[in-house]
């Protein structure tokens, strides 16, 4: 992991209203440069287990999300999302994040999938997260396509925000690329947990997002400091 600068580390302090406890790299960010998505070593230096890989950590993302959230947005999102390909999007995100674990770790380590769950849907920020970081996550892009419900919009209205080429998809399990590409009227989120899971390494990416600084005042959602946004350290 890229270790974050200390600008880095106050802007995240500020946007949580606490130190982080964990090590972190941004991953996402504003066109300003701020903050919108940190990647969690998967240990904290207490030794326990970190299942929040990615964490929506900007404003107003997780004001938009914890909206969508209050609005149903799990049940929702669970409901239309095909279960083999959010299986298999699970599956790849806790391969990636079983990789970045120390070598030679022997000690507790983060189970599940996104936000450390098992099955179905837990937490759309930490689903948001890992899409906006490149990942090919359905749930992360079914709540990019309903931001605008809750006051939001998809990235793409804002100034460029990019994440740092790195390795992040592992070599996948067998049942990640069956899950994915079995029949022929796969969804597109399908295929890209299909190719994902082929490769060695996270594409580069670059996303646009709708920056609070790009928006009229007048336009701009309340920015509370929710308890949220993925996770907790």
């Amino acid at each position: 992991m890229g270790a974050p600068t200390d600008a880095d580390r106050r802007a995240v302090a500020d946007l949580l209203g606490r130190e982080p406890d964990g090590e972190f790299d941004v991953v996402v960010r504003h066109a300003d440069g701020g903050p919108v998505v940190i990647r969690n070593a998967p240990v904290l230096p207490s030794g326990r287990p970190m299942p929040t890989r990615f964490w929506l950590v900007g404003e107003p993302e997780r004001t938009w999300v914890g909206r969508l959230e209050a609005a149903g947005g799990v049940d929702r999102a669970e409901a239309e999302v095909d279960a083999e390909v959010l299986a298999a999007a699970h599956d790849l995100h806790a391969a990636e994040r079983s990789r970045a674990l120390p070598p030679g770790h022997d000690g507790p380590r983060p189970s599940g999938g996104v936000a450390g769950t098992r099955r179905g849907v837990k937490c759309l920020h930490a689903h948001y997260a890992w899409w906006l970081a490149g990942g090919a996550d359905p749930v992360g892009e079914w709540v990019a396509d309903h931001l605008d419900e809750v006051g939001g919009g998809r990235p793409g209205a804002g100034g460029p925000v990019v994440r740092p080429v790195g390795p992040a998809a592992p070599d996948p399990p067998a049942e990640v690329g069956r899950a994915a590409g079995s029949t022929a009227d796969r969804s597109v989120a399908g295929e890209r947990v299909a190719e994902q899971a082929a490769g060695d390494e996270l594409p580069a990416v670059e996303r646009r997002v709708d920056a609070v600084a790009d928006r009229p005042a007048g336009d701009r959602p309340a920015a509370p400091r929710p308890t949220g946004g993925g996770g907790s350290w």
